[in-house]
């Protein structure tokens, strides 16, 4: 890589984790097919995504703690969301790695999309209304978000976040434990990754991360300013055109 497309890919990566900080999803999910756009190759973009958001991730946390936007401190039951989501989520990423070649392109990108259309549309649909907390709704909902994440780089956002705002979490809290949770994930899946003898460019992750560490305080102050009721809409909508843009890209190519 020369310098400037490590500049251009920084500057990528600190764009799309603003909107991954801020809304809790977009960056793996945006960024994946973006990079493929740009002439990288899949099995070399694809560990590099999820280890540097691992970086992105945890400073996300910490920013948002700072913040105030989300209580991670220890004992919490934020931090208590977080923790038991990304212990669930663990096995998903771990299985998604070791059969990331086995399954079809065509079907993976389908099912991702059409999952995000469903969970967009029931975020918006159900507007105000409160929920009851479902842990079990909620961790099963992480299970195949980070199963999306260990396949594609992506996915993962958009089901947590909005699979916490169906199960009465708070959305701006929402965005803080999906930050905890994913990075938890990141770790497992790059560590997968290495165990299994798949080999990882550090220098595309590298720069990535620069951009990806940039934007984290950005992020968390956006999220500071803007009420949860207006979070949740935009968490909505979001979330909803990304799967109608994935959907779209996939069926494009029949």
């Amino acid at each position: 890589m020369t310098w400037l497309s490590y500049s251009l890919v920084a500057a990528l990566a600190f764009v799309l984790e603003v909107i991954d900080a801020s809304f809790g999803m977009g960056y793996g999910t945006i960024l994946t097919p973006a990079m493929l756009m740009l002439g990288f190759d899949a099995l070399q973009v694809v560990p590099a995504v999820i280890a540097s958001q691992l970086v992105g991730d945890f400073l996300a946390v910490f920013f948002h703690h700072q913040f105030k936007n989300v209580d991670m401190s220890v004992g919490s039951q934020h931090f208590r969301v977080g923790s038991m989501l990304a212990a669930f989520s663990l096995v998903g990423s771990i299985a998604a790695v070791l059969f990331a070649l086995k399954l079809s392109k065509f079907a993976l990108n389908l099912y991702i999309g059409v999952l995000v259309v469903i969970v967009g549309v029931v975020v918006l649909a159900t507007g105000e209304k409160a929920r009851d907390f479902s842990w079990l709704r909620l961790l099963f909902l992480g299970s195949i978000a980070s199963f999306n994440k260990g396949l594609s780089g992506g996915g993962y956002g958009p089901v947590v976040t909005g699979g916490q705002i169906l199960t009465g979490v708070d959305a701006r809290a929402a965005i803080g434990i999906t930050s905890l949770a994913e990075g938890v994930t990141c770790i497992a899946a790059v560590l997968t990754y290495l165990f299994s003898g798949k080999t990882i460019d550090w220098s595309l992750a590298f720069a990535l991360a620069i951009g990806v560490a940039l934007s984290t305080p950005v992020a968390a102050a956006v999220v500071r300013k803007l009420e949860s009721k207006y979070l949740k809409l935009i968490i909505g909508v979001f979330t909803l055109l990304l799967g109608i843009l994935t959907v779209f890209k996939t069926i494009r190519v029949l």
